[in-house]
């Protein structure tokens, strides 16, 4: 039920649009039943005696942060099981999560149990045989247990193959025998590892008879199951404080010589027989799915970070008036501000991009783990590179513009109340964690030199790298949606080009293909950066027009208008780019420069629908500068007397230090 007292300006902004803003809400829940579905999951579990805080978290200790969280996070737990169908299909629920914000709305800085289902049942369920799978499964989901996913370690991350945790099998017992022999070797980082997981499966250096076999993955149990004290071989405990996820619970790990049985090892893909025999999974990248799976959910999981953040900034932009430009007249919004609106509507485009785009990712994603099923491995190189750059691509634009949404919210975004820095804290990262971005991109670079290679000498590519094969000229600038993208294609051939060129001058210098390749990287990663521009583009177009015909003549036309704004904003920020590599003009950039400015003019009567169509509850959003009746000013001072310090008139340092100082009695 929507509030009565909603500040003037932002009823004013909602009266000026022009489109439906409930069917746009529909669209972005993938129907009207989804958009029912999770309202009546929202009203439920929002309202379970406990689930929400009296007092706010920011004044709790590290220690009572996460003594809370588990608090919330168990009833959490609890009401999404009772109120969630349980019979709707695993690829369904995918679907249901990535309309879902229930969990950011009660566990803020992210549960301690975020792993166990993100990464834990997910690795499982991908490299877990049948018969391991009918086992944990039903344990794990039945929450008889916890668990959570170890692989990056104090001294490695993305390199896999440089993880020092080994798991040597003794073929006399039948056991594997898991060992930290270094300081680096310890599993560092994995959420809920600390003090709430007592199982995880651990990734580790397989060794028979002294000779490695690569990373596998191996079922562990850390602590018991009745007391939670750790096992012996065990050393466990959390990191400390962090930028964001504070109430994660972030872990080490450690093993000395800690035996577990030979049917732990998870053997879907590869596998030890009883004498130590080896046989090797049809593909190494197999067993690198939960990876590819979590990459996936980080694009959704980052456009629902910025679609937050922008919510808070319009609507705050709204009901914040500021300056005189015109003597006499009433201070304007600061959303009428032409940079206003140039910091903030490309962020509700980047969300609808990203939003559109990881569901054609997830489709893909569906797809080739059904080919997988059928031994079918022919598209999951183009899986991985597609994962890895949108995963890039996807991170480090929303959290930018995260960071953009707080600063245009001036000095208030800055406090923790407006919920932009914990937003900007969680959504940086994604940055860094499932691979390091500058990492991954240079792993998207490899497919791009294989895919040019393939294109010289004729041979067939998939179908998201097939316009590397176009060979035409360049023809004059052509500021059509199709032109642009077909410009950004020739930017990322070019890049890829040039690459490749580079690596072959390097190596025909004398370096070695290890140094070439590194001395050639910054080209290789921006050559990554501009396929993923590609992708998204393309993507985007397809997405937004497969939708159009089903929907009312004035949301089409703004969903284009986005489409619109977001090309020409890329076309703007890659103008070196464009000028290098097509027939782009001064005369053309000035016109795209006109086009930019008209469509912001465009947009901004419809800034506050377009962000009300995300329809983020306000619990859900958590900020006093993002509520939707606009009352920011008197949130503010409401959560400003919540502050422990002002239960008192005079805190008890002024006597112990401050009034001794001031009177030099120091």
């Amino acid at each position: 039920m929507a509030p009565t007292n909603v500040n003037e300006d932002l009823r004013n902004e909602r009266t000026k649009c022009n489109f439906n803003v409930e069917e746009l809400t529909n669209l972005l829940d993938d129907g009207k039943i989804n958009t029912n579905r999770r309202r009546d999951l929202e009203e439920k579990v929002l309202n379970v005696k406990g689930i929400r805080d009296e007092i706010p978290e920011d004044y709790l200790s590290h220690k009572e942060k996460y003594e809370n969280a588990v608090r919330k996070s168990v009833l959490l737990y609890k009401a999404l099981r009772e109120y969630t169908d349980t019979n709707i299909p695993f690829d369904e629920k995918i679907r249901a999560n990535l309309r879902n914000s229930i969990p950011a709305a009660i566990v803020k800085d992210n549960s301690p149990f975020m792993l166990h289902s993100e990464m834990f049942i997910i690795a499982i369920m991908g490299q877990g045989t049948d018969e391991q799978k009918e086992y944990w499964l039903k344990r794990a989901n039945n929450l008889e247990i916890m668990g959570t996913y170890a692989q990056t370690e104090l001294g490695h991350g993305t390199f896999l193959r440089g993880l020092e945790t080994t798991a040597t099998y003794d073929a006399n017992t039948e056991e594997f025998i898991l060992n930290s022999p270094t300081l680096t070797a310890y599993k560092w980082w994995p959420g809920g590892l600390a003090h709430t997981a007592n199982y995880c499966v651990v990734m580790a250096q397989l060794l028979i008879k002294d000779k490695s076999y690569g990373i596998q993955p191996f079922m562990v149990q850390i602590r018991d199951e009745e007391t939670h004290m750790p096992l012996p071989g065990i050393k466990v405990g959390e990191i400390g404080p962090k930028l964001g996820f504070n109430t994660v619970n972030n872990g080490f790990l450690g093993f000395d010589h800690l035996r577990i049985p030979r049917e732990r090892m998870l053997m879907k893909n590869a596998q030890v027989l009883k004498d130590g025999t080896f046989k090797a999974s049809p593909n190494s990248k197999l067993a690198y799915g939960t990876m590819v799976y979590v990459r996936v959910m980080i694009v959704n999981t980052v456009s629902k970070y910025l679609a937050r953040a922008v919510t808070i900034a319009i609507r705050y932009s709204a009901i914040r008036r500021q300056s005189q430009p015109k003597p006499g007249e009433p201070e304007p919004q600061i959303l009428d501000y032409v940079t206003q609106q140039h910091k903030l509507l490309i962020a509700i485009a980047t969300t609808h991009a990203y939003h559109f785009t990881v569901r054609w990712l997830w489709d893909l994603y569906s797809n080739v783990n059904k080919d997988l099923n059928r031994g079918q491995l022919d598209n999951l190189p183009e899986l991985h590179a597609l994962a890895c750059s949108l995963k890039v691509v996807s991170s480090a634009d929303c959290t930018a513009l995260i960071e953009k949404c707080r600063m245009a919210c001036g000095g208030h975004g800055y406090m923790l109340s407006s919920c932009l820095p914990l937003l900007y804290g969680v959504s940086t990262a994604t940055c860094t964690y499932e691979g390091e971005n500058t990492v991954l991109l240079l792993q998207a670079a490899r497919s791009l030199v294989k895919a040019w290679h393939q294109a010289l000498k004729g041979q067939p590519l998939s179908p998201s790298m097939s316009y590397l094969k176009d060979k035409s000229p360049p023809t004059s600038w052509n500021s059509s949606l199709d032109g642009i993208i077909s410009s950004f294609q020739r930017v990322a051939r070019g890049k890829v080009s040039a690459s490749v060129s580079a690596l072959e001058q390097y190596t025909a210098s004398g370096l070695s293909p290890e140094d070439a390749w590194n001395k050639a990287s910054i080209q290789l990663t921006a050559a990554a950066e501009a396929h993923a521009r590609v992708i998204v583009l393309t993507v985007y177009k397809a997405e937004v027009e497969k939708r159009a015909a089903t929907l009312s003549s004035p949301l089409r036309a703004v969903l284009y208008q986005l489409l619109e704004l977001y090309f020409i904003f890329w076309t703007l920020e890659k103008m070196g780019d464009l000028l290098l590599y097509t027939k782009l003009s001064e005369t053309d950039i000035r016109g795209l420069q006109k086009k930019y400015e008209d469509l912001l003019e465009i947009i901004r009567p419809n800034a506050v629908g377009l962000v009300d169509s995300f329809d983020f509850r306000d619990e859900i959003l958590n900020s006093t500068l993002g509520a939707y009746d606009g009352r920011a000013y008197e949130r503010l001072m409401e959560e400003a007397l919540k502050s422990p310090l002002n239960a008192e008139p005079v805190n008890q340092s002024f006597h112990k230090y401050l009034k001794p100082f001031l009177r030099g009695k120091l």
